[in-house]
């Protein structure tokens, strides 16, 4: 979720810049407290640096320190609005903390900056997928919610009725479970592209690095065009495994909201 670290070294002063290198080591490490220390030296003795900023809330996003993260995004984007990782920063943040309006605007502001930035648009994306899904969860809970109610009037039902109702039931607790399932799944495969994501970028600023792939339970060396094929392909199936089960969560929720109108209709006839 976090994105690579910036490489950019600032000129002066000298010890604020090897803060930011041994800022960047811890990070690598993913010793993210030790990078924050790193790093807020670093800002303590060159506080304009919108480097530091970035890469300071890069190092809260990896503790989950999503408040954190958001508000050295801001000033990282205060200090310098034309460098796209801050836009980045700022909406994943927003993002982890279910802002989605405010993550989109920050997308698109970013985008004004560079509107083929694969990096936002891939954001831009996973957000509108977030909003997507918490919007259906909560129609969801809304429609589960409200069927002990249809059950529950003070009015006696004939046998008939009664037994066509619990079938009813019976069929909406399965559509709702099975919703349940999709809807873990839709989050794994986010997840699971998020992690690809990442790894991704992290890459890319270390082109001098050995890459190792895992084939089965051995690691075998690759070159780096070998392992961006690789990482690109799991991101494309996450992808497409998200839209699969975007689309069944839709299917799923239209048919929990004809079950629950059904029993409506049953117990008012």
């Amino acid at each position: 979720m976090s994105g690579g670290i910036d490489d950019e070294v600032a000129t002066k002063p000298t010890s604020a810049a090897d803060y930011k290198e041994l800022g960047n080591k811890a990070f690598a490490d993913k010793d993210f407290n030790a990078a924050i220390q790193h790093y807020t030296k670093a800002i303590q003795l060159e506080p304009t640096n919108h480097v530091f900023f970035s890469n300071r809330s890069a190092s809260y996003a990896g503790l989950k320190e999503w408040e954190k993260s958001m508000q050295d995004a801001k000033e990282c984007i205060r200090l310098d609005p034309e460098f796209i990782k801050g836009y980045y920063r700022l909406a994943t943040a927003q993002l982890e903390m279910k802002n989605f309006d405010a993550a989109e605007a920050t997308i698109k502001q970013g985008m004004t900056l560079d509107a083929n930035n694969s990096q936002l648009s891939r954001t831009l994306r996973s957000i509108k997928q977030a909003r997507k899904l918490a919007s259906a969860a909560a129609a969801a809970a809304s429609s589960s919610a409200s069927s002990p109610s249809i059950l529950g009037g003070n009015r006696q039902l004939d046998t008939a009725t009664a037994r066509e109702l619990h079938d009813l039931r019976v069929q909406h607790n399965k559509t709702a479970r099975e919703y349940q399932t999709v809807q873990a799944n839709l989050t794994k495969a986010q997840r699971e592209e998020k992690m690809y994501n990442l790894t991704f970028e992290e890459l890319k600023e270390r082109p001098s690095a050995k890459y190792y792939r895992s084939v089965g339970k051995v690691f075998m060396q690759s070159s780096q065009p070998q392992i961006f094929e690789h990482l690109e392909s799991n991101i494309n199936s996450q992808q497409k495994k998200q839209q699969e089960l975007t689309g069944k969560m839709e299917y799923l929720e239209k048919r929990l909201k004809s079950q629950q109108l059904n029993m409506k209709e049953l117990t008012s006839s």
